[in-house]
């Protein structure tokens, strides 16, 4: 069978796509990404799809990333499909985020692409993943530790934003890929990055793969035939845990109890699975605790002495046991009083009690504020010290051009509807999301202070994030140097 016939059946059986969708393929240019547009044209006309191409341009490789930004869009246009290129800012966002290069590219692609799928009106976006990247990801996650839902890899398709995401070619080996490139004559770029070890998935593919390959030649089939078993157990427990909770859980909106007796009853993988269940449930998280956390709550639930107990979680998490009943709750604390100072003219010190914090301001001309500007301008602006949940107390610090900003600036806590202009991002996003994304508990957000210009925009989260307005370049004279110094857990950020 040849390789579109196999992706074509491979989409039936999967029900990937239906008829007549407009769907977004991503195109990096390389070989994987080219042959799935190059499969997917080809099949369009039978199933009437219509195709966008979407290629982004990390700007981590310069002329090379601007060669493989011209080469897709002169494909695209030769085979009369629409394009769009989306050029984002990793380094940016790795500094106001506090992410990781991969973890930051990775956010900032897929925002891309599903905002190319919502212009459209597109129902699935196309990704390229193969079977030997489902291979490196089985390897990457046994490496640094996982459960049984971790070994399901990478999935054929998963709903993000009310869009599929599909991999067509995630039974499709790398060696098929490059035969039918060749077969095809398929031009496609090569990303030079891809050599560099620096990157963990790249020493997993170009050492530890070929290693692994002289002890057993059909490695990658094995690991992509257990993420194949893996997946269909762990949905069969994802769906007995579900009923199993329906069953003997009770819930509220803070809380969740069950019968020991009845807990006993379960099979111990079925056990902790409800744990993971109840825990996601009451801390709102949905990758609840690893499995030393699990296994903790479960020892708690099991034993016979004491008969009652009381068991603090962390993070206002509490385990009670009386007698046969267990509770599983947070403990809300009171919101923190509403806070609102004003800045007055630089040099300043402002003590936030509400917020347990010190903040300084500085102003730095000239040279000075160049040099400052020279280090904090490749961060997007702001700086951790420590990184967030490192410490108990800890300094944040950002610089911003004193010029650009709108003055009187204040400190002040957070309101309803308040929302933030990203720096590294197009559009702005709700401080509300920002606090959940960075898993901030519901009963510290209103500590947090937050840096306002006189407009009523929101300038910097202390440890979060930094807006777009008044960044530091080189043309700045006078930047101005805000230092957040928690001094007690209320201004803890998340572990």
């Amino acid at each position: 069978m040849d390789l579109v016939a196999k992706v074509e059946r491979h989409i039936r059986e999967e029900r990937l796509l239906q008829e007549g969708e407009m769907i977004v393929v991503a195109v990096s240019g390389g070989p994987d990404s080219a042959t799935l547009l190059h499969i997917l044209c080809l099949l369009s006309e039978k199933w009437r799809w219509n195709l966008v191409v979407a290629h982004v341009d990390h700007r981590f490789r310069g002329e090379e990333s601007e060669r493989e930004a011209r080469f897709v869009e002169r494909w695209a246009e030769s085979l009369g499909l629409p394009c769009e290129i989306g050029k984002i800012d990793v380094p940016a966002h790795m500094a106001s985020s506090g992410k990781n290069a991969q973890v930051a590219a990775r956010e900032l692609r897929y925002a891309f692409l599903h905002r190319v799928a919502e212009q459209y009106g597109a129902q699935a976006i196309a990704l390229a993943h193969h079977a030997d990247d489902q291979a490196e990801t089985m390897l990457m996650r046994l490496i640094q530790g996982t459960g049984p839902s971790g070994l399901v890899g990478i999935p054929v398709r998963r709903v993000e934003k009310k869009v599929e995401l599909i991999r067509p070619l995630l039974r499709i080996y790398k060696s098929e890929i490059m035969q039918y490139c060749a077969e095809r004559r398929l031009d496609y770029c090569v990303d030079s990055s891809n050599l560099e070890r620096k990157y963990f998935r790249n020493r997993v593919r170009l050492d530890l793969m070929p290693q692994l390959q002289k002890l057993n030649p059909r490695i990658a089939l094995s690991l992509n035939r257990l993420a194949e078993a893996m997946r269909a157990e762990d949905d069969y427990l994802a769906r007995e845990a579900d009923r199993v909770f329906a069953q003997i859980v009770t819930t509220s909106e803070s809380a969740c109890r069950f019968e020991k007796a009845d807990f006993l009853k379960l099979h111990l993988a079925l056990q902790r699975r409800l744990l993971r269940r109840v825990f996601g449930f009451v801390a709102g998280e949905p990758n609840p605790g690893d499995f030393t956390r699990i296994e903790l709550i479960r020892s708690a639930v099991t034993r016979e002495h004491p008969p009652n107990l009381s068991l603090d979680l962390g993070g206002g998490l509490r385990l009670t046991r009386e007698y046969g009943t267990v509770t599983l709750r947070r403990e809300r604390k009171a919101e923190p009083a509403a806070f609102d100072y004003p800045v007055a003219d630089v040099p300043f010190a402002l003590a936030i009690p509400e917020a347990g914090a010190d903040v300084s301001f500085a102003l730095l001309n000239g040279e000075a504020a160049k040099r400052g500007g020279a280090k904090f301008e490749d961060r997007g602006g702001s700086d951790r010290e420590p990184a967030s949940g490192q410490a108990v107390s800890g300094t944040f610090a950002a610089m911003f051009d004193y010029d650009r900003l709108c003055l009187p600036l204040s400190m002040r806590s957070r309101r309803p509807g308040d929302r933030m202009q990203l720096f590294g991002l197009n559009g702005s996003k709700k401080v509300k999301d920002i606090f959940i994304d960075a898993k901030v508990p519901p009963e510290r957000r209103g500590a947090i202070p937050l840096l306002v210009d006189a407009a009523g925009r929101i300038l910097w989260i202390p440890g979060l994030r930094r807006s777009a307005h008044a960044l530091v370049t080189a043309q700045t004279e006078r930047a101005l140097l805000v230092r957040v110094t928690y001094q007690h857990e209320t201004g803890r950020l998340p572990n």
